[in-house]
């Protein structure tokens, strides 16, 4: 006997894309944008770009 099973119908996530949010509920969620690379310890103490 096989135990595979098939799903399908509404609850493919797939087949609903998420409603984007927008900037300000995004930065409540995730938090501010961060950069790739941190900034070294002497670019944070200068402030260097």
């Amino acid at each position: 006997m096989s135990n595979i099973s098939i799903h399908s119908g509404p609850s493919d996530r797939s087949a609903k894309p998420r409603q984007a949010l927008d900037p300000s509920m995004r930065r409540k969620v995730h938090g501010p944008i961060r950069p790739m690379e941190e900034p070294s310890l002497l670019a944070r103490l200068f402030r260097w770009s």
